[in-house]
Parts: structure tokens; C-alpha cells; sequence
């Protein structure tokens, strides 16, 4: 998991920091001179107070406080989603004068004028949004996590439950690599809120070595049949990843065979370099927004790994194989191992 760059979302903090920009990007929208005389109410001082009030009442103790504290809590809350909304429908009657005024703006100021007027277009519409889902929530309806929006400014990112003591949720994306038996990184992916899928990334790699790799290991978390057939049909002629849940008699004695054993055991490893990404290689938090900037961000973090790590290391092939495996170029020969979100390795293990 990648995390996105932002802080703990919650609707309150939300809400209260759309009115605050609302209110600045109209004050910029002015000031390039857009809309002077429309009406517009900056309500970031009452929100500013409800958000206080609300950490005060979250500081209470005991039962009946916190119950009380709830409902004081649930009430001010409601009233920044009507903050909100009030503002960004202010906001929009500024926005039709202001897309008026830029017809008739020149040079620099008209630059500054249509910037503003796109964010603030942005910012309406992803205010609107977190006011619905503010009241769906105060209406007792469970929100899916995977429709949150989480920041105004990374619109892609999600919530992702890891089960961790410190950390049981984070905001980010979910990350899938793929490295070979010289640890280089042939290919990486994230998606926002769910896991990668096996079958594009071994395509893309089939695609740029000339052939599928040899085999397949991955953790757990992939451990469905439906996964091993798909792999299988791209060509892979051995796959180690544990099932799900309880398995068979017969799945039981194909996992205890020393081939797959030994790549599941060898699969471990890549824990260790994922880790190396996150802790030396930005992985652990994006200093960008947005998934496609993200994915940017992670892939310089693996050049980097491979420019200071691997340069010398590797032989004069496995350097050349490095340099073919890079995006737009080719490879002849074909790899023999891969690794997703885990790993992969050419080692003989029987089907079940």
C-alpha cells in the first residue's frame, strides 16, 4: 500500500476546509477581477468555530458525556454540511460572472482569472459531493468505502483497511510489484482501494521479454483458483500461491511438496524489498495527488532503487536485460522469473 498525501479525513474537517478554500479562490477570483459585485458570504470563520466546538466535546469523559458529546457532535456537523452547501451555492453564482468576465480579460490576468475559476469549478463540485455524503451518514446509512471521498485535493484515493495495531485504516492506493530472481522490478501497478489484478501485469511482461515467465509466486491474498487459471492460460507452467480460507486434501498435499514450498519460502523475500521501497524509496507516502501522479512518483522511486542498487551488482546480462525491460523497449529472450506484489521464480512444481 501506497499512502496518499493527506491527513486523517473526517466529514467535519471536510466540510470546514471547503469553505475555507471556497472562500479564498472567491477572494482570487476578485482580485484577477472576476465577479466584483456579486454577493458572496465567506462563512470560513462559523465553520472554523464548529469545528472547534466539535474537538471540545470529543474531549469528554464518561458515559453519559459521551453520548451527550455524539449528539452535540452529529448536530454541528449538520450544520457544516448546510455551510457547505450554502457556500458553494454562492460559489456558483460567482463562477457564471466570472466565466462573463473572462471573455473580455487579456493577457496574464485572464491566465489568473481562468486558473481560479477551474478550481474553484472543481471545488464546487467536490463540496457538493461530501455534503451528500456527510447526510447519508448522519441519516444512519452505512457509506461504502470505496465511494468515500477522502480529500479535496486527491480525489482518487481510498480507504483501505490493513488491520494493523497502530493503523488499522489508511488513505492511499493499493500496489502491486513484480520482480524477478536479480530483483529487478519489471513491472508495478496501483489502483485506488483495490487489489491489482495478476493477469494484465504478467501480460505486460510476456510483451516486453518475448514470453511468459516460467512461474508464478504470490502471497496469500491471491490465493484463488480462478487466479491460477488465468495464469495458467497465459502461459505460466507453474504457479505457487497459497489458497484461501481452509483447502482440500489434494491442495493440502500439493502446497507440502518441496517445489512449491520452496517458492513460497523464496517468495518471502520480496517483503524485504517492498519494505526497502517504502522506507528508502518514497513508497510509504505519495508526495503527489492523484493516482496516475502517484504511479509516477513510485516509478521513480524504482529507477532510483535500480540506478544506486543494481548498476554494479548485476551481471553484464542481467544489466542488459534491466535496460530491455524499461517502458518502450523489448526484450528478446524471455524471463524466467517474476514476482507479484510477490514474487516469481522458475522452479518445476506438479499441478494439483
Amino acid at each position: 500500500m501506497v499512502s496518499a498525501n493527506v491527513k486523517y479525513p473526517t466529514d467535519s474537517g471536510l466540510l470546514a476546509h471547503a469553505v475555507s478554500r471556497i472562500g479564498r479562490l472567491v477572494i482570487r477570483i476578485r482580485t484577477a477581477g472576476g465577479a466584483p459585485r456579486t454577493v458572496f458570504r465567506d462563512r470560513s470563520r462559523a465553520a472554523g468555530g464548529r469545528v472547534r466546538a466539535i474537538a471540545s466535546k470529543l474531549r469528554l469523559r464518561g458515559a453519559a458525556a459521551g453520548e451527550q458529546a455524539q449528539a452535540v457532535v452529529a448536530r454541528l456537523t449538520s450544520e457544516l454540511a448546510g455551510l457547505g452547501e450554502c457556500s458553494a451555492m454562492d460559489a456558483a453564482v460567482v463562477l457564471g460572472n466570472a466565466r462573463r468576465a473572462l471573455v473580455t480579460a487579456t493577457g496574464r490576468v485572464k491566465g489568473r482569472l481562468r486558473r481560479a475559476v477551474n478550481e474553484l469549478t472543481a471545488l464546487v463540485e467536490r463540496t457538493r459531493f461530501v455534503v451528500a455524503q456527510t447526510r447519508r451518514r448522519l441519516a444512519g446509512e452505512r457509506v461504502a468505502a470505496g465511494s468515500k471521498l477522502v480529500s479535496l485535493h486527491d480525489t482518487d484515493a481510498r480507504v483501505i483497511t490493513k488491520g494493523r495495531l497502530g493503523r488499522p485504516v489508511e488513505f492511499g492506493y493499493q500496489a502491486q510489484v513484480l520482480d524477478n530472481e536479480d530483483g529487478i522490478v519489471l513491472d508495478y501497478q496501483l489502483n485506488a482501494g483495490r487489489r491489482p489484478a495478476t493477469g494484465p501485469a504478467i501480460r505486460r511482461i510476456t510483451h516486453r521479454t518475448g514470453g511468459p515467465p516460467g512461474a508464478v509466486a504470490a502471497d496469500r491474498g491471491y490465493g484463488e483458483a480462478t487466479v491460477e487459471r488465468d495464469l495458467h492460460a497465459l502461459g505460466v507452467k507453474t504457479v505457487a500461491i497459497p489458497r484461501k480460507g481452509k483447502p482440500g486434501t489434494a491442495r493440502r498435499e500439493h502446497e507440502r511438496r518441496p517445489g512449491f514450498r520452496k517458492l513460497v519460502t523464496w517468495r518471502t523475500g520480496a517483503e524485504g524489498r517492498i519494505s526497502h521501497l517504502k522506507h528508502a524509496y518514497g513508497w510509504d507516502r505519495s508526495g503527489l495527488d492523484g493516482r496516475a501522479r502517484t504511479s509516477t512518483w513510485c516509478g521513480h522511486g524504482i529507477l532510483d532503487r535500480w540506478r544506486r542498487g543494481h548498476r554494479t551488482d548485476l551481471s553484464d546480462s542481467s544489466r542488459s536485460e534491466a535496460i530491455d525491460l524499461l517502458p518502450g523497449r523489448t526484450s528478446a529472450t524471455a524471463s524466467t522469473a517474476v514476482q507479484i506484489g510477490t514474487t516469481v521464480r522458475h522452479t518445476d512444481v506438479g499441478t494439483p
